[in-house]
């Protein structure tokens, strides 16, 4: 197995280029408007025209209203929704497109495993279930969180694809990988110059570091 790779919150296509060139699996684009990597359904599809086959985008929402997800199904034509905020399973699957959900681990409510993992439960049709940080805002903090709060989620038998995400960059994906073993990882801060972005140096160093994490993996069966 190898961990899949996305990039979220790209708003230039100089930054798209480098995620492909790099061989990320998808690309994330924001759709929330208090970040500041969030974009328009018309500028997301400007830049969707930079993404080649085979490289999904996702469209990351917090708490939307139907008609806002709406306007980016019909504008953008992603792969895949994910909501970032507090949406119910009703909410998430009403569009009849695949979704992942994501989980601020940590949060109240979320402070023990147990708990992550009967809260996730609800969630059984999402393609994925993506872990990230508490804080304040609704992820691109840069914070992480403490992995044993996941260990009855990797332990359910009914638990969806792992998502890590999460205060990632290429100093620290390695060890991630190695200790959790996500199905994917999702980075957004860890590969920026600033919020919004993007270095392609620091793209081809989180990208090279996972691969090389999955090698020694391998290498150790």
């Amino acid at each position: 197995m190898r961990t899949r790779i996305k990039i979220c919150g790209l708003t230039r296509e100089q930054d798209i280029e480098a995620a492909v060139s790099a061989g990320v699996d998808a690309i994330g684009f924001v759709f929330y408007p208090k970040s500041k990597r969030c974009l328009t359904p018309r500028r997301a599809a400007q830049l969707r025209r930079a993404v080649p086959a085979f490289v999904d985008v996702v469209a990351l929402f917090v708490n939307p209203a139907p008609s806002d997800v709406q306007a980016v199904l019909d504008e953008v034509h992603p792969e895949l929704l994910q909501f970032h905020g507090d949406e119910s399973p009703q909410d998430c699957a009403r569009y009849g497109q695949r979704f992942l959900r994501a989980f601020r681990a940590g949060a109240p409510g979320l402070e023990t495993a147990e708990n992550l993992a009967s809260y996730c439960r609800a969630f059984g049709e999402a393609a994925g279930w993506l872990f990230d940080s508490y804080s304040s805002g609704y992820g691109g903090s840069g914070h992480g969180f403490d992995y044993a709060l996941l260990d009855d989620v990797r332990a359910d038998p009914v638990s969806r694809p792992l998502i890590l995400s999460g205060g990632l960059n290429g100093d620290n994906i390695g060890q991630a990988i190695e200790q959790v073993r996500p199905w994917a990882v999702d980075v957004s801060s860890g590969v920026e110059l600033e919020q919004g972005i993007k270095s392609s140096d620091r793209i081809s160093f989180f990208v090279d570091a996972a691969h090389a994490a999955d090698a020694k993996m391998k290498g150790k069966k």
